[in-house]
């Protein structure tokens, strides 16, 4: 897999039957020592699905959408760093990573109808194949960060997270994986508290301002799409940790 071949999934293998995925519950303490925008997202929009997933820690089934969406954001990363260290990938490299990602990452935590592993497997070298044919980032064009680890003081907690992709100039990008086309009007309002995250963070990282974020999510239909969502610069720092006081402040008057 590289950015000018074909991505030819392996033959078809039939996994064993999975066992649920098992997620360590969190004490009160561990919760409200870190935050990050997933778990904020997670705790507005449902309170018994936080319960769930964070507090008590109920085995969750790993679904195969699910697992589309990590191969492709593991092989991506591959690309970005190969990209960002200035390094030739090898032709066929980044689709034995990609295979060696799909089989191992399951750790038999998937329950495959029949046919579905290939199909699956099939539409992620599709949705990567349109991404590295269709990317709005030029060949040339340097990075100022992959894969990186920030965090924020919030003075009542710290705001953990990764963002995915540091374009040159500061300019934010997030990858997503959707089975429907994403609606600009409302992509801003839905990512709203994500990107206010990775804005505050980076912030706090580089004593710059970013440039803006950029939403570039790979569309799972029968012909998959590209859809770029720039997202404008974000307000001041002050307004912006005002913002991000306010949710974390009902997160954390929720625990204690």
């Amino acid at each position: 897999m590289n950015a000018t071949a074909t991505v030819v999934p392996p033959a078809p293998t039939t996994p064993p039957v999975p066992p649920a995925r098992v997620t360590k519950p969190k004490s009160i303490e561990e919760l409200l020592a870190t935050v990050s925008a997933s778990r904020l997202n997670t705790f507005h929009s449902c309170r018994l699905k936080f319960y769930f997933n964070y507090v008590a820690g109920l085995p969750r089934a790993k679904s195969g959408a699910q697992h589309i969406g990590s191969t492709v954001h593991f092989t991506l990363k591959l690309w970005n760093l190969a990209r960002w260290r200035k390094q030739t990938i090898p032709d066929g490299w980044l689709r034995e990573q990609f295979n060696t990602f799909w089989t191992d990452d399951q750790e038999g935590a998937i329950a495959w109808d029949a046919g579905e592993q290939d199909e699956s497997k099939a539409k992620a070298c599709a949705l990567l194949d349109t991404y590295f044919q269709q990317s709005p980032i030029p060949a040339n064009e340097p990075a100022e960060g992959v894969e990186v680890s920030v965090e924020a003081d919030l003075r009542s907690t710290k705001l953990i997270g990764i963002i995915d992709l540091v374009r040159s100039g500061g300019r934010i990008v997030e990858f997503k994986t959707t089975g429907q086309t994403p609606n600009p009007e409302k992509a801003e309002h839905i990512h709203e508290l994500q990107c206010s995250c990775y804005a505050v963070m980076y912030r706090e990282a580089t004593g710059q301002t970013e440039t803006g974020v950029e939403l570039h999510s790979l569309v799972k239909l029968k012909t998959p799409k590209l859809v770029v969502s720039a997202e404008r610069q974000k307000p001041n720092s002050y307004q912006l940790f005002i913002h991000l006081r306010i949710k974390t402040r009902r997160f954390l008057a929720h625990h204690t």
